[in-house]
């Protein structure tokens, strides 16, 4: 190992995302695809509480900067 070893590039925003999209589901069973669809709809309210975060953010940045004359 060197001090100026190469790192590994990192992957693309929303890479996993793309890849668990494109799998084939014909090789899941039932309850395996039961788990998945659990996981995947504790995802989407994890990304509609972050984007929840993110418009009340720039709710409070948009009524604090606003110039009412």
């Amino acid at each position: 190992m060197t001090l100026f070893e190469e790192n590994e590039p990192r992957p693309a925003r929303g890479a996993a995302l793309i890849s668990v999209t494109r799998e084939d589901l014909s090789l899941y069973g039932v309850q395996e695809l039961k788990e998945r669809i659990e996981t995947l709809e504790g995802e989407i309210a994890r990304v509609r509480a972050a984007l929840d975060g993110k418009q009340s953010t720039k709710s409070a940045a948009d009524a604090l900067f606003s110039f009412k004359n």
